[in-house]
Formats: structure tokens, C-alpha cells, sequence
């Protein structure tokens, strides 16, 4: 042990620490170009989840949407026909006309 590695640990520690130091150093800019490239990469995994799985059209997001409603109305008719059976028929006819 000489002199130089008591006075300065930190070059007796460099040997030890330079086999990792390369990989580390890559890894640290394969996370920097990821954070930098963020919304690219985004826009493009976007884009390929819409060439696997398409958006639905606004009239099948409508009727959708319609379906759920009366389906809701109906399941509300069900819940209060024991209670309140002219209620009941109010909503069924609600759900009929959709």
C-alpha cells in the first residue's frame, strides 16, 4: 500500500469501479434518450395500437353508448317492480324508445 492510496482513496477505488462504469455510463444514456424521445415513442406506439385495434366510428360509439343506457333503464325497472310496478312500466317504455 503506498502513500498516494492513503491520501487519495479515490484512485485505489477507480480500479475497482472502472469495469462498472461502462456499462452503467450506457444504460444511463439508453434512459436519457428514452426521456428525451418520450413523445415519439408514444405517438408511435399509438399508432401501431390503432393499426391492430382501430377506433370505433362515432355512430358505433353512439349506439353503443345508447345500448348501455337502455340496458341501465331496464336493469332500474327490474330493481323497482316489486316497489313500484307503474314506475316500472314508466321506464321500461323510456328504455323502448331508446
Amino acid at each position: 500500500m503506498s502513500l498516494l492510496t492513503i491520501a487519495f482513496p479515490v484512485q485505489a477505488l477507480a480500479g475497482a469501479v472502472a469495469p462498472l462504469a461502462r456499462p452503467l455510463l450506457g444504460l444511463g444514456a439508453i434512459i436519457a434518450l428514452f426521456l428525451i424521445f418520450k413523445p415519439l415513442l408514444t405517438g408511435l406506439l399509438r399508432a401501431a395500437l390503432l393499426v391492430v385495434n382501430p377506433r370505433l366510428s362515432l355512430d358505433e360509439r353512439r349506439s353503443r353508448r345508447t345500448l348501455r343506457s337502455i340496458l341501465l333503464v331496464n336493469r332500474l325497472a327490474q330493481d323497482v317492480e316489486s316497489s313500484q310496478p307503474g314506475l316500472a312500466a314508466e321506464l321500461r317504455q323510456l328504455a323502448a324508445q331508446g
